[in-house]
């Protein structure tokens, strides 16, 4: 660079070259209008926010600290590199050869309007600066010519499937191919021009755009004709990038914009808390009646929604072939509302059943608030949040399922969605040749929420007394609460009865402090995260255990006495959502999966991305319509995609929902003769008896 300023003569590019005065006040005037035009449509659009409701959670609380989480987040491409490499690296390309090009043209305006211009400074566009500058964004610019180029062999060579749906218009084409046009015309126009000005020497910083200056030299054009040329590639790429610039807030560029907001707003506890219902609600007033019911931030949601089809492809209810795609029902919402706003569309329920709203209900019913799409979202979507204000309305309008309402029922009156009575709620201890303790009566150290299923459910039940036998022959000071247990609520909630919900809280959290213990340790991780991330909101915060995290510190303590070596078969172990991708908890049940001396073969689809039982959401009361049942095609997996394939012996789970899940798959798959489905806890008791006959 130091070489090239030897040359004597100032070093920069005049700008609007071969351009009138009266071209460029004209551009200065559409260029107001645009930012005119630009201005007033995002103000409209987050004016159009504050018509929705006050979300429940706090938004804007340490707006710095938020601000700066979301530069880390968008500015690294964190969730686009999440299982998608090819997609992580050409969003990348894209979005920082975006906003370098961005940056510079702010810098240019700045040199030539504010310093040179108003200030009377001499421009600082020259010599060094001039030449980093030209080398900065021939350079970035590049990338983002490369990352279109990627974006657009993906779309219509390969033609991934989650980018086309529903929703997929002619707007997403105009926006890739602006994009491109954009990109290629900047080099163009810049080709021309040190063409047109015969290859000044310093300009070869501008690699790019001498390239293609040299290709329009070999293809025979002259200089001349680049001078020519010259104006008409300039406002072309200008009225080009003017036209964007005004569309911006009015189509899918504004995601560039709502996606970052979207982000700064986030809740860290989306979809492992919910939202709750004001206590002075009417029925009426319970659940999204009507587009505005939705917060101001389930509406910047929608909005946020870039099309990417990453929450469709992790949906387990739309690969099974249930009616729900988590795109379009966020993207069904936003058309509903911009065709309502526009006076293009009638007025109608946001969800009914038969055909008659924006949202059928099957659809609702078949999430499973597995939080997958959530998880897969780059914006941070909180699509619970929305679909649950739809199922409150189900709930409170009368349309809930059959079945589903029948296990309300059953909660509401016996306090356990099997319908059994209370009283044989601690039924399963019989066979035990122990007994456990009252917490109820006596202060213990772990008070033990067993939970419906393991109470009630045979096959669970197995579950419960194998977790039993754990706790006894470990000299764990536990205890349970009997028939003063009631169902958690937390599938309760995530079917919109949100007024049952608050009742178990009630009553759960009163057996509580009637008892004197420490900590809380849970069978199912559903309990486990209502637990400790719900029940917090109805004035109740005790240390909150899932069992897997006690007999872990119970196998690393060494209180077990297992070697690693009592068994020596090949299992898989799926994690459940409300354990793993809600709680972050992965390594504690793999842990102690390891300790009992088996081989842990991983299925392709784990940890955070793990395929969902089908059970949770309500899904364990339902009957649905399926091409395959999720627990069918999850054992598949285990057998088919491990590594081992068929050698595994052993379907390891961590919940009773999952329990009753695949068992049932088992038998529906006809895998019954190919693996057995087991919970960790027996895993552990299978050990210890090994490791006693063993010592004998």
């Amino acid at each position: 660079m130091t070489l090239l300023l030897q040359a004597g003569a100032t070093q920069t590019r005049p700008t609007f070259w071969q351009i009138s005065p009266v071209g460029e006040v004209l551009f200065y005037y559409l260029a107001a209008v645009v930012v005119a035009v630009f201005l007033y449509g995002v103000y409209d659009r987050f004016a159009r926010y504050t018509r929705g409701t006050d979300d429940w959670f706090e938004r804007l609380d340490d707006l710095p600290g938020r601000i700066v989480s979301a530069v880390k987040i968008v500015g690294s491409n964190e969730k686009q590199f999440n299982r998608d490499l090819y997609g992580g690296v050409m969003h990348a390309f894209i979005m920082w050869g975006f906003l370098t090009l961005l940056i510079g043209t702010t810098i240019l305006a700045i040199d030539m309007d504010i310093w040179t211009k108003a200030l009377g400074q001499p421009s600082f566009f020259v010599n060094e600066f001039y030449l980093s500058y030209s080398l900065v964004m021939d350079a970035l610019g590049f990338l983002f010519v490369i990352g279109i180029g990627m974006a657009l062999y993906r779309r219509y060579a390969v033609r991934k499937d989650r980018l086309w749906g529903k929703h997929t218009s002619l707007e997403d084409d105009l926006f890739i191919w602006t994009l491109f046009l954009l990109g290629v015309g900047g080099y163009l126009t810049e080709g021309i021009r040190i063409l047109a000005q015969d290859f000044p020497g310093f300009e070869t910083v501008s690699f790019v755009g001498w390239f293609v200056a040299d290709v329009l030299r070999v293809a025979g054009v002259t200089p001349e004709q680049a001078l020519a040329l010259y104006p008409l590639s300039w406002w072309s790429h200008a009225l080009l990038a003017l036209i964007f610039v005004a569309a911006v807030p009015y189509a899918k560029p504004f995601h560039m914009i709502s996606s970052f907001a979207n982000v700064v707003t986030r809740d860290e506890m989306a979809g492992k808390r919910l939202p709750g219902v004001p206590a002075d609600a009417s029925p009426d007033e319970i659940g999204a009646s009507s587009i505005d019911d939705f917060s101001w931030k389930q509406i910047l949601d929608q909005d946020a929604c870039t099309k990417c089809g990453r929450c469709s492809s992790v949906c387990p209810a739309n690969a099974s072939g249930r009616p729900l795609d988590p795109r379009d029902v966020i993207l069904d919402l936003k058309s509903y509302r911009e065709g309502l706003d526009a006076g293009t569309t009638e007025e109608m329920p946001i969800i009914a059943d038969g055909g008659t709203s924006v949202i059928d209900s099957h659809t609702m019913e078949s999430c499973m608030a597995c939080m997958a799409c959530m998880d897969a979202c780059p914006v941070e979507i909180e699509h619970l949040s929305s679909f649950t204000e739809m199922n409150r309305r189900l709930t409170e309008s009368g349309q809930m399922s059959e079945n589903v309402q029948e296990a309300m029922m059953n909660i509401f009156s016996n306090g356990n969605s099997f319908g059994d009575p209370q009283r044989k709620r601690a039924d399963w201890t019989d066979q035990l040749d122990f007994e456990i303790p009252d917490a109820r009566e006596e202060p213990v150290e772990y008070l033990w929420y067993v939970g419906d299923y393991p109470s009630y459910d045979e096959r669970n039940k197995r579950v419960a007394r194998a977790l039993a036998t754990i706790f006894h022959e470990s000299g764990v000071s536990f205890g349970i609460l009997y028939d003063d247990e009631q169902n958690d609520g937390n599938d309760v909630r995530r079917v919109g009865e949100e007024g049952l919900y608050e009742m178990l809280t009630e009553d759960n959290i009163a057996a509580f402090e009637d008892c004197e213990f420490e900590k809380v340790v849970c069978t199912d991780p559903h309990s486990y995260n209502t637990f400790k991330n719900e029940y917090p909101d109805f004035g109740w915060g005790g240390e909150v255990y899932h069992y897997t995290q006690v007999v872990e510190e119970l196998v690393n303590s060494g209180t077990l006495g297992l070697r690693g070596t009592e068994l020596d078969y090949t299992v898989t172990y799926h994690d459940p959502c409300h354990l793993g991708r809600y709680n972050d908890e992965y390594e504690a049940p793999r842990e102690v999966i390891r300790a009992t001396g088996v081989m842990l073969d991983e299925m392709p689809r784990n940890r955070s991305n793990s395929f969902c039982c089908g059970g949770g959401g309500g899904g364990l009361w339902m009957d649905f319509e399926e091409t395959s049942k999720p627990s069918e095609e999850r054992i598949r997996e285990a057998l088919e995609d491990t590594d081992t394939g068929s050698a595994v012996e052993k379907f390891v789970v961590a919940c009773p929902m999952c329990m009753t899940m695949y068992e049932d798959g088992r038998k529906t798959g006809d895998f019954e003769d190919d693996i057995d489905v087991v919970d960790i806890s027996e895993l552990v008791v299978e050990a210890l008896g090994a490791m006693d006959k063993a010592n004998l």
